[in-house]
């Protein structure tokens, strides 16, 4: 049940500043945090990550659909043995769902946070974005971990 809060408070922030951001800015609007580094901008994106597969809704809603599935599924079965799995797996789920919802009710997801590296614009991204990232980048170190443990198991 804890890994599930998890998610729900990520969905939570999510949708609560993506809110905030449709309410308060126009299109395209941005507010320097740090200037020259830091911006919160007003962007739409109609495709998955860096904008790739612009306007393809009906193959996110299946995927997406598929993702969350096998994210529950995995949590069900393993992520209450291991904290760590628990809460990449949780972290992926609140990200899938935070970008489903924009992907239903405004057929395009809100994205709001936007670094810049001396010319470099990082793409602008959300919380969702965030946390699926960091679920990722978790079940990554979780798979490490268990191919080490697993490696010294047979040695």
């Amino acid at each position: 049940m804890f890994y599930y809060i998890i998610a729900f408070v990520i969905i939570c922030l999510d949708q609560l500043t993506k809110w905030l951001i449709v309410k308060n800015m126009m299109l395209g609007d941005s507010v320097p945090v740090i200037d020259g580094f830091f911006y919160i901008t007003s962007h739409r994106n109609s495709g998955a990550a860096w904008g790739i597969l612009q306007g393809q809704m009906w193959f996110f809603y299946v995927i997406t659909l598929v993702v969350i599935a096998g994210i529950v599924y995995y949590l069900q079965k393993h992520g209450q043995k291991d904290k760590l799995l628990g809460v990449a797996l949780a972290l992926m789920l609140g990200g899938a769902i935070g970008n489903f919802i924009d992907r239903i009710f405004r057929q395009e997801v809100v994205d709001f946070a936007h670094f810049v590296f001396g010319d470099y614009h990082y793409p602008i991204f959300n919380i969702a974005d965030s946390s699926l990232c960091v679920g990722v980048i978790l079940l990554f170190i979780q798979m490490l971990l268990d191919g080490k443990k697993t490696k010294e198991s047979t040695t």
